[in-house]
C-alpha cells in the first residue's frame, strides 16, 4: 500500500532542502517551519519546481489559474530565498513584509539570513493568517 499523497509531498519538500548548502538548507527548513505552524490546514508539496505550500481545506469551485489554493511558493536567488504570494495583493498587510505592485497580483517577502527568518517570522505569520481568513469557504 502506497503512503498518503501528503506524506509523499513532505518527504519531496525535505528531499529538496536536504540537497542545498547547509546555511540555506536551514534558512529554508526554518521558513518551512513557521508556515506549516501557521495552521493545521496548509499542506506542501513540491510545484513550479520549488517548495510551495497551500490551503488543504474547503473551498468554494474556483478557476485553477485564479491560483486561490495557492498560498506562497519559495524561490531561490544567490542565498536568498524569496517568497512568492500568487495572490499576496489581496493581503493587507501593514507590516511591510509583502514587497512588488505586480499586475498578476502577486507580491513577495525576502529572507537573507537565518536571523531574517526569526526577525520575519511574527509577520510572516500574520500575512498568512490573514489571507487564510479571506478563502471563500
Amino acid at each position: 500500500m502506497a503512503p498518503p499523497k501528503n506524506q509523499i509531498d513532505t518527504k519531496l519538500v525535505t528531499d529538496y532542502i536536504q540537497k542545498l548548502d547547509p546555511p540555506l538548507a536551514k534558512m529554508l527548513e526554518a521558513i518551512r517551519q513557521l508556515i506549516l505552524k501557521t495552521d493545521h490546514e496548509i499542506g506542501e508539496h513540491i510545484k513550479w519546481n520549488s517548495p510551495s505550500f497551500y490551503y488543504t481545506g474547503e473551498m468554494k469551485p474556483f478557476d485553477p489559474k485564479e491560483y486561490k489554493r495557492d498560498i506562497v511558493v519559495m524561490n531561490l536567488r544567490k542565498g536568498i530565498v524569496l517568497l512568492i504570494f500568487p495572490t499576496g495583493m489581496k493581503v493587507n498587510d501593514k507590516s511591510g513584509l509583502l514587497e512588488g505592485d505586480y499586475k498578476d497580483g502577486r507580491r513577495m517577502a525576502s529572507f537573507q539570513s537565518l536571523d531574517d527568518v526569526k526577525d520575519k517570522g511574527k509577520a510572516l505569520q500574520m500575512v498568512i493568517k490573514k489571507w487564510l481568513d479571506l478563502i471563500e469557504k
